[in-house]
């Protein structure tokens, strides 16, 4: 079981930054794959970036790449997501999201089995 905890988000002006981080508590952080999704209003849920249980391997959406930078601290049980270059279509509520134990990373929202509550990302123009 994976307990996980947003914060970080904000209102920020368009080409600003922002850090997300994402606290987890159960012993199986080290062991599960995460990902951040992202959910605008009257929009799907969508993803965003993810990340291998050791931090070697990540995935970016097309539309963060180059901008967002996911890591994961296992020693703190800290997932973070680096948000650089805001723009206002980047608003949305941001989710972290942890899969099972011992799993690969994903980019579809089924495969992951627990999520945060989310934080509010707000990016004015």
């Amino acid at each position: 079981q994976v307990q996980l905890e947003e914060s970080g988000g904000g209102l920020v002006q368009a080409g600003g930054s922002l850090r997300l981080s994402c606290a987890a508590s159960g012993r199986t952080f080290s062991a599960s794959a995460m990902a951040w999704f992202r959910q605008a209003p009257g929009k799907e849920r969508e993803f965003a970036a993810a990340i291998s249980r050791n931090g070697a391997h990540t995935a970016y959406a097309d539309f963060v790449k180059g901008r967002f930078t996911i890591s994961r601290d296992n020693a703190k049980n800290t997932l973070s997501l680096q948000m650089n270059t805001l723009k206002p279509e980047d608003t949305a509520v941001y989710y972290c999201a942890a899969r099972g134990y011992n799993s690969m990373f994903s980019t579809t929202s089924r495969d992951y089995a627990y999520w945060g509550q989310g934080t509010q990302v707000t990016v004015s123009s």
